[in-house]
């Protein structure tokens, strides 16, 4: 089946590495896979990881996200990859689509992976173009999660039949020999004989990282931290830590990790302390890993994490939050039965080859309606 995936551009984020897990299992499953990017991409590593996959990405070529031009270039280019079906991703990549899918006759499928907050009035405007564009033009709308889906619906009268909850998938990561998990201790400065907490997440505001260094604080002497991932908030972040006295030995910032699989098999435990989440993948990945997980119960997250291999705490509370590591770093034999549940339900849910059957079916779904063009609505 061939496919096209729009996105606004391919700079790091989850949306974006979704499509990178997509090309590494799709072309097994039975999809012919292409990616357009709305902005140049050249430079950014997730193009190159797509066509070290085999994966064709092309570029609409766009002046800036809202260039008025998007729709008409996007649909010349359609036209010459003559996809069966064209999957949007994000607000821009909406927008686009739904005029060049209408205009080419091609069915849409739109993926919301982000819960829009109220942002002010421009933000709210440029929320409902979307939601318009995709309320008029796509035959499914994918929602990450169910409580992503219950947020759109709150705001659309989008036919609820149609809004449909795909959890996301990621591949299982590779065996690791047995000198790994000290190698990358090593690297990172960690003791092996440390517990050490690993998060890995965009550091950008809401992803309660403050939360996660005060709760580091009242941690005991044996307990590390390593954070991976980057952002506008990096900087302060790392300052933040410095003042407090625990950058370095109790906390280190490791930037932005290529490999996540690689730095989880060298840990023991997932923080994830978000205040705002559609549905974290950092949470997908440590089940693969078979990571127990300590996670703030917002958005999504109570759908992948339950008491069989994690716990559950109030976001933006860091003495919950620091209460949880400790229960989890001081019971060795209750991280290692969590780690087996964790395994165990990533295989049946979350593995790389579920998520590409049910995308498969999904697009099977909307080729059989007669009526894709008019999605219902209330």
């Amino acid at each position: 089946m061939k496919v096209c995936h729009v996105i606004h551009d391919l700079r790091r984020g989850g949306a974006e590495h979704l499509l990178v897990e997509l090309a590494g299992a799709g072309a097994a499953a039975g999809l012919d896979l292409s990616v357009v990017s709305l902005m140049p991409s050249d430079g950014h590593g997730y193009a190159a990881a797509l066509q070290r996959a085999g994966v064709p990405v092309h570029t609409v070529g766009l002046r800036n996200r809202w260039d008025p031009r998007a729709g008409t270039k996007l649909a010349g280019l359609l036209r010459e990859i003559g996809p069966e079906v064209v999957h949007s991703h994000l607000k821009h990549a909406d927008l686009a689509t739904a005029r060049a899918a209408g205009r080419l006759g091609i069915p849409m499928v739109s993926s919301l992976h982000v819960v829009e907050e109220e942002v002010g009035l421009l933000g709210r405007f440029k929320r409902g173009l979307a939601m318009r564009a995709r309320d008029r033009s796509a035959a499914r709308i994918v929602a990450v999660s169910a409580a992503l889906r219950d947020w759109y619906l709150c705001r659309s009268d989008r036919d609820p039949a149609t809004v449909v909850v795909l959890h996301n998938g990621v591949a299982a990561p590779p065996h690791f020999g047995a000198g790994h998990r000290s190698e990358m201790r090593r690297a990172l400065g960690i003791p092996d004989t440390a517990v050490l907490c690993a998060t890995a997440a965009i550091l950008r505001p809401g992803k309660g990282i403050d939360d996660l260094l005060e709760a580091s604080a009242a941690s005991g002497e044996e307990v590390r931290f390593v954070i991976a991932g980057d952002g506008p908030e990096a900087g302060r972040l790392q300052a933040e830590a410095r003042r407090r006295g625990l950058l370095g030995e109790k906390v280190v910032f490791a930037g932005f990790v290529d490999d996540v699989g690689s730095l989880l098999a060298a840990a023991d435990l997932l923080v994830h302390p978000s205040r705002a989440e559609a549905l974290p993948t950092a949470l997908i990945h440590a089940m693969a890993a078979g990571l127990p997980v300590v996670a703030t119960a917002v958005g999504g997250t109570p759908e992948l994490v339950d008491r069989s291999h994690g716990i559950l705490v109030p976001p933006a509370d860091p003495a919950a939050l620091g209460e949880a590591i400790g229960v989890l770093t001081s019971d060795p034999a209750r991280r290692s039965r969590m780690a087996a549940e964790a395994r165990e339900r990533f295989a049946a849910e979350f593995e790389i080859g579920v998520w590409v059957e049910q995308l498969l079916d999904l697009y099977r779904e909307v080729l059989a309606e007669a009526d894709w063009r008019h999605p219902a609505v209330g």
